[in-house]
């Protein structure tokens, strides 16, 4: 591996560092919820045309979609740096701020060595993952089929890799009954009463489901009045497995639960059922190839306690299409998804940490670009790790 391109990369997003801070806190300053993010999405487009890539948007129908293209001096592997910059409704607290600006940053620096590499370099702008699944939808549409491998990094409170993620998916559920007087529920059909039983089944299956499945749930509407029957209410379920057949056999003691609670109370019902993302399968050998490089920048990467509870994102579907790392780079000491981290990921601290990820990132896909025994030993690694599901088990477009 070439020092030099090290340097020279590292080098290059030193010189646009003020470029990548104002870029983090521009994206704080103006947070926006999934399938919503225009100004993210206008702004790293200009910085990374600015800075020599191709930038195509509406990508998979999704508006706030990009890819932004760098090819190198000949065909070879293409390498994807993703960006997430959706926010919560709370702002910019799980520093999905800092994912697009390290990822701009990675794709700034190695697009200073590319001309001297076979292959190209992708940096692709994925809205949503806060709900809305841009990158279920991405590979849906085949986006990665063209992606030889794929990265990220996400901020925490610990510098971590080899971290995994559950399979998850939501499930709102609508039932439809019969109002009457309080006085004669006779007349009427409980709608309420179908949500309650929902809950219970729920409770009742626990025993008989999967090791680490995950269910949680509310009720959206109960009812208007107590002196009248409902005719309709509505929760929502959230369902998790270890891997998605797991998530299936949960699904489906979901779908016992409504059907049971029909057939008792005479309701009829409507599911909404939200994307699914699948488990997660980080690549050990990218993943060790980042940690020397961060290591290097003075970090101490470490690895995930066999119990630690995962939470799931839609990185977990990309990792089925290729191999994929999303390591995690701590910049303080809050949780995410909470007040304090989304003030941390504005700080001086966590933008110096940005750049140390964008130095890790670059020389993470230099090293892959650059060496066809370490593709390999990435490919090898990938064909024995990850299952295989097909794409009705997946939920995706099954006439594609």
């Amino acid at each position: 591996m070439s020092s030099t391109a090290y340097e020279r990369i590292t080098s290059k997003i030193d010189s646009v560092a003020g470029e990548l801070k104002e870029l983090a806190l521009a994206l704080h300053a103006n947070p926006e919820l999934s399938f919503q993010e225009h100004f993210a999405c206008k702004t790293l487009s200009e910085i990374l045309e600015k800075h020599g890539y191709q930038v195509q948007t509406n990508i998979a129908g999704m508006e706030t979609a990009f890819i932004g293209e760098m090819k190198g001096k000949a065909d070879g592997p293409t390498v994807a740096i993703l960006a997430e910059y959706d926010a919560l409704p709370m702002g910019h607290a799980c520093g999905h701020n800092l994912i697009a600006t390290m990822s701009v940053g990675a794709a700034i620096g190695i697009g200073e060595v590319l001309k001297d590499l076979c292959g190209r370099v992708l940096v692709i702008g994925t809205p949503a993952e806060e709900g809305g699944g841009g990158k279920v939808i991405m590979c849906d549409a085949g986006v990665f089929d063209d992606v030889d491998f794929a990265m990220m990094i996400h901020p925490h409170k610990r510098n971590l890799i080899q971290r995994g993620g559950l399979a998850v998916k939501h499930l709102k559920i609508e039932y439809f009954g019969k109002p009457a007087h309080g006085t004669r529920p006779e007349e009427g059909i409980n709608a309420l009463n179908a949500v309650i039983h929902t809950f219970n089944f729920m409770d009742a299956q626990r025993a008989l489901l999967p090791f680490k499945s995950n269910v949680n749930g509310y009720i959206i509407e109960g009812g208007k009045a107590s002196n009248i029957i409902p005719e309709y209410a509505s929760c929502e379920f959230c369902i998790r497995g270890d891997m998605v057949k797991d998530l299936l056999v949960v699904e489906k003691a979901m779908y016992r639960a409504i059907d049971t609670a029909n057939t008792l109370f005479g309701t009829t019902s409507k599911v909404t059922p939200s994307l699914m993302y699948t488990e997660r399968y980080s690549n050990r050998i990218m993943d060790e190839t980042y940690k020397t490089h961060m290591e290097a920048l003075g970090e101490v990467v470490e690895y995930p306690e066999p119990n630690m509870k995962y939470g799931s994102s839609d990185i977990g579907n990309v990792s089925l299409e290729v191999p994929t790392i999303q390591p995690y780079l701590k910049i303080g000491s809050c949780d995410t998804h909470t007040h304090g981290f989304a003030e941390l990921t504005k700080s001086d601290a966590a933008i110096e940490q940005a750049y140390k990820g964008s130095k890790a990132l670059a020389m993470t896909a230099y090293d892959i670009l650059n060496s066809k025994e370490l593709q390999e030993q990435i490919k090898q690694e990938f064909k024995e790790k990850v299952p295989f599901y097909t794409r009705e088990q997946l939920g995706y477009n099954t006439e594609k």
